[in-house]
């Protein structure tokens, strides 16, 4: 088994067909058809099976599909160190941040370009679910998140705590609310609050803050937009509680915003990395600017 089978093997993997392979590869399909066979005879199994038009990966195929793209990964890692070497900064930075997180990303983006303008920036917006997939697709280099968020698979910078802050429509006659309001008082609002597509998420975290004091909220509305969810506010359809540096340039006529006064809820966030990726020279140069 050499680099070029494995290379056609994973192209009709990806591309589901020997035809639409053969077009990718700019190669007649009979001696794709032929390699595919050679492979399979030498290791002794089936890679990929006939299922109507498409063919489909066996077992077996699965875990050499799996091995090979760690090689091409590999390979792909390795040549970008190897070009690095002694050179100068180019090529693509590929960033993914939640969006309520994208004030803090703004100067860094600003001081790269000074710094690095032959480097062009791809930014990638999505929850921290959609961001940590991407990653593990290497279809971005790092990612700007909002915890919770598992961890084992992930380097980590940290950036710095804030604390959940209430928006509220200004036309809302909230009484003695001026600055600040309790989580009881916050109870009878009505609440509109930022929930992930999939897992675990800052819902889930304000959620038990209600529950730890014995409250039941008054949830009108649920999205995982942060823009959304200040447009809903600002026509006065609800209240809202999200990070505070979520507020800053955005929506900022017609609404108020209040400090909770008798808990403190933290919202962590960091820049996040593949461990077991190479990181070029160009991504922890941006990290380094937090």
């Amino acid at each position: 088994m050499d680099i070029r089978q494995l290379n056609y093997f994973y192209t009709i993997a990806n591309e589901g067909q020997i035809t639409r392979a053969a077009k990718k590869l700019h190669m007649a399909q009979p001696p794709l058809s032929q390699t595919l066979k050679s492979l399979e005879d030498e290791l002794g199994v089936t890679l990929l099976e006939r299922n109507g038009r498409q063919m489909e990966l066996t077992k077996a195929g699965m875990v050499l599909y799996e091995k090979a793209e760690n090689i091409f990964h590999f390979l792909d890692e390795t040549a970008m160190e190897v070009k690095e070497t002694g050179k100068g900064f180019k090529g693509k930075l590929s960033i993914g941040c939640v969006k309520s997180c994208f004030s803090k990303v703004v100067h860094p983006i600003k001081e790269f370009r000074s710094q690095f303008p032959e480097v062009n920036i791809d930014l990638r917006e999505g929850d921290t679910s959609r961001l940590t997939e991407l990653l593990h697709n290497r279809e971005i280099d790092l990612a700007v998140v909002r915890h919770p968020l598992e961890m084992k698979s992930f380097s980590s910078h940290d950036l710095s705590d804030e604390d959940y802050v209430v928006i509220a429509p200004e036309s809302w006659h909230l009484g003695n609310y001026e600055n600040e309001i309790s989580l009881n008082e916050l109870a009878g609002l009505p609440l509109l609050l930022l929930h992930r597509i999939t897992g675990v998420g800052q819902y889930e975290v304000i959620m038990n803050q209600f529950e730890n004091k014995g409250l039941e909220p008054n949830i009108v509305g649920e999205c995982p937009d942060v823009d959304m969810i200040l447009g809903l506010v600002h026509e006065a359809i609800g209240a809202t509680i999200i990070p505070e540096s979520a507020i800053k340039e955005r929506h900022q006529d017609n609404i108020r915003k209040l400090q909770i006064k008798d808990t403190t809820i933290i919202s962590k966030s960091s820049i996040i990395w593949l461990k077991d990726r190479y990181i070029s020279k160009s991504v922890r140069s941006f990290i380094d600017l937090f």
